[in-house]
């Protein structure tokens, strides 16, 4: 019970400093491009207290139900925009769209770096399997570095998952956003416009959801496989 509470306490921890990251990307991008609406609304920081305060169910009620029934943890955060000047602004709005994934990657690379340090240190050896909270093996029974390894395991891995989630070229993710960084400005508006429909939300949320597992699933495992050169885990 008391290794399942760690546990999920680490996944919260990391959840939340992934969530924060990428929202206050969002907020920090849209302030330098012209949109300060977010930045009004307290969400430039890696504070977390002003995320949870205005989505306190994705950011807290969500993931930790979805952990007591999965394992894992789902939720979400927002940062709001002023829509009149992303329809102004489409490739600005874009480049704001990317900066939440682009947060997430900087994550992924810091505990690649960790994970790393910890191989080269001898905290950790290359595991026999893998799963989303263990991708190393503790080489002593010692349990900071036990909680360490959980920690940076699950910091890589929920990485992994919002990026490529948030990628997908569906609205309303921000890879729904990917195509105002090439079309003509009124070509640009239009998509924007078609893009902000809630049905069209709707739709892309249910097909994203359908094929997420399909798309997470094997950049997750290339990622590892990568991680540890010689080892092929499948």
């Amino acid at each position: 019970m008391n290794d399942q509470l760690s546990l999920g306490i680490a996944w919260l921890l990391v959840f939340i400093v992934s969530v924060v990251c990428h929202e206050a990307s969002h907020a920090l991008v849209a302030s330098l491009l012209g949109d300060d609406t977010a930045r009004r609304a307290g969400l430039v920081t890696l504070d977390p207290s002003p995320h949870i305060r205005r989505e306190p169910l994705g950011m807290v009620v969500v993931p930790v139900i979805s952990f007591l029934m999965a394992g894992w943890m789902l939720g979400w955060g927002s940062a709001p925009i002023n829509p009149d000047w992303a329809l102004r602004h489409p490739r600005a709005s874009a480049l704001m769209a990317l900066a939440g994934p682009a947060a997430n990657l900087v994550l992924v690379l810091v505990a690649i770096g960790l994970i790393h340090l910890g191989l080269a240190l001898g905290w950790w050896t290359p595991p026999s399997s893998l799963t989303f909270d263990r991708l190393v093996a503790v080489s002593a029974d010692h349990r900071m570095l036990d909680l360490l390894a959980s920690l940076v395991s699950i910091l890589l891995s929920l990485n992994v998952l919002l990026c490529v989630f948030n990628l997908l070229p569906l609205p309303p993710l921000d890879g729904s956003r990917l195509p105002l960084l090439v079309l003509p400005y009124a070509s640009a508006r239009s998509y924007m416009t078609m893009i902000s429909d809630g049905r069209w939300a709707l739709i892309g949320i249910i097909i994203a959801w359908n094929i997420a597992g399909r798309v997470i699933g094997p950049a997750w495992l290339l990622m590892v496989n990568h991680l540890f050169p010689g080892y092929t885990y499948g």
